[in-house]
């Protein structure tokens, strides 16, 4: 037997209770990449956890070789003898939880095989990043932001932004008042469960619900013409992962996929964090720009010692830090600082313990990956309108600079007509694409010229990013006109190209071609042949 390395867990507290032996557990064994050249699972490293599986009385459920992952399911008792973990109840902020303590065991056969095993923990893996406003302000909007960092002209027509949420939920209700306020049609937002977890809105409204608003009215008022998908999973490490999983792998493929949840790298095992970093290179070499709040407790994110925020610090996203956003009377940016009302209300930002730099990060950074890399608006006394549970609000965070920045990444697919497929690295190949922010620090680093750990490369100048893609420059953007939908929606859907349509087509477009009318994008042929194309990928036409 062999300790799978980086599977540490501290006890969470004293226990509660025990662990039923019959108790019903999903384990999700995360294996390595067969190769270089694919991200696919090897079918010998299946075989061998299949072979593992049946020797302890698990059985076998979803295979994904694409994720790289195998589901396991079994009692509590047979769980425990596999891994050779023990189990108990604790108690987590009123809720009973599963737990292990210390670290598992695989056979030596597994042990080059596995990176990780996820789900015995039910522990929570991330908190939203997001602030909302301690006291009266009058905020600003994501579209005013998007015109003072010279956002590109552009809807994101044609393109889909991913959201990955822990908790909470959206209805529609808010946003139909939301983007009405603003004069822009609604985008059309589907939401999809992983993992048992669903869109469940109208509980935690300074913090859940806060945060999955937060997310679509951002990043669809800077891309209003992108369909959201929202997935939500538990929030553990296995429905974490599985949540990403599940939108790296989505037809259409997302432009971008937000994530506005996160923790200390202290609160991960380092197995789990390495099973993230690989689902994010995979989602990066497919074209998909990953972003992830930087955190909202300055540079020891909230615990005693200079720490980064995961998934943040993976060298395979874009860490989003956040500042303090002044506008000039004709909405131009006057003055901007690094975000910091104190260690409990300001940008995260600083190096990893778990990543050495990335290729694509000059060697000035430092030896590990330092972030943020991009940051943006995210001070709660400047934050953004939103509309929560019926409700105005002005909340702030590094919450919202990941889904504005995945509104960025919509318009620019848009206009090039191609995937940003390395933000990063052209980023950082291009720092006059910044306004640098040498004002402010985080409570650990001081902003100053260039690169810092409290603002990384500043500010988006949008339209040099587009040049930077080669797709030239435009003029500042105003908000879209609002669309006009037709007076009936169509009765029958578009024909997809390739495709004829039948008659499952025409039965399915019957029920979700007038929710689509009724949420202005029944004359969106694109948004019609995004939600066939998603419900084809799903058997469901």
């Amino acid at each position: 037997m062999a300790r799978l390395q980086g599977s540490y867990r501290p006890a969470l507290g004293t226990p509660v209770g025990e662990v039923p032996d019959e108790a019903p557990i999903d384990v999700t064994v995360v294996l390595r990449p067969a190769g270089q050249d694919t991200f696919d699972a090897d079918p010998d490293d299946v075989a061998a956890v299949r072979a593992f599986a049946e020797r302890h009385g698990l059985t076998v459920g979803e295979v994904d070789a694409p994720a790289r992952t195998v589901r396991l399911h079994g009692p509590a008792a047979a769980a425990r003898t596999a891994f050779d973990t023990p189990l108990a109840l604790y108690d987590s902020g009123g809720r009973t939880v599963r737990g292990r303590e210390g670290t598992l065991a695989l056979p030596d056969e597994l042990d080059e095989r596995v990176v990780a095993v996820l789900g015995l923990d039910e522990r929570p893996a991330a908190e939203p990043r997001l602030r909302p406003a301690a006291a009266a302000t009058s905020g600003l909007t994501a579209p005013q932001v998007a015109q003072a960092y010279d956002f590109p002209a552009a809807t994101g027509e044609g393109q889909t932004i991913a959201i990955i949420e822990l908790g909470g939920g959206f209805g529609q209700a808010d946003l139909d008042t939301y983007f009405g306020g603003l004069g822009l049609p609604t985008p059309p937002v589907a939401a999809v469960g992983v993992q048992g977890a669903e869109n469940v809105a109208g509980r935690d409204p300074q913090g859940a619900d806060g945060e999955v608003l937060l997310d679509i009215q951002v990043a669809g008022a800077v891309a209003p013409a992108a369909a959201q998908v929202v997935y939500f999973g538990p929030n553990t490490d296995a429905g974490f992962l599985a949540a990403i999983n599940a939108a790296a792998a989505a037809t259409p493929r997302p432009a971008a996929i937000s994530i506005s949840w996160g923790g200390p790298e202290t609160s991960w095992t380092a197995q789990a964090m390495r099973a993230f970093d690989q689902a994010f290179a995979a989602a990066r070499a497919a074209g998909i720009t990953v972003l992830a709040a930087a955190g909202d407790t300055g540079a020891d994110d909230g615990t005693d010692r200079p720490v980064a925020d995961f998934p943040a610090s993976s060298p395979n996203v874009i860490a989003c830090g956040g500042t303090k956003l002044t506008l000039d009377p004709a909405g131009g940016r006057a003055a901007e600082v690094v975000w910091n009302e104190g260690a409990d209300s300001a940008t995260g930002g600083g190096y990893s313990g778990t990543f050495t730099r990335p290729s694509w990060q000059p060697a000035s950074v430092g030896t590990h990956r330092a972030l943020p890399d991009i940051s943006g608006n995210a001070d709660p006394r400047t934050g953004y309108r939103v509309v929560i549970d019926g409700s105005p609000a002005v909340v702030g965070g590094t919450s919202a600079v990941a889904p504005l920045l995945a509104g960025l990444v919509a318009r620019l697919a848009q206009l090039t007509g191609k995937p940003v497929a390395d933000l990063a690295g052209l980023s950082y190949a291009n720092p006059t694409a910044f306004s640098d922010i040498t004002a402010g620090d985080n409570e650990g680093y001081q902003a100053r010229p260039g690169w810092d750990a409290a603002s990384g490369l500043g500010s988006p100048l949008g339209s040099k990013l587009l040049a930077a893609l080669g797709g030239g420059t435009t003029t500042p953007p105003t908000n879209p006109p609002p669309t006009t939908p037709p007076t009936t929606p169509p009765t029958t859907p578009p024909t997809p190209p390739g495709r004829t349509t039948d008659a499952a087509d025409t039965a399915l477009w019957s029920a979700v071609g007038g929710w689509a009318h009724g949420r202005h994008t029944g004359g969106n042929a694109r948004a019609a042949q995004a939600v066939l194309a998603w419900a084809r990928a799903r058997h469901l036409a």
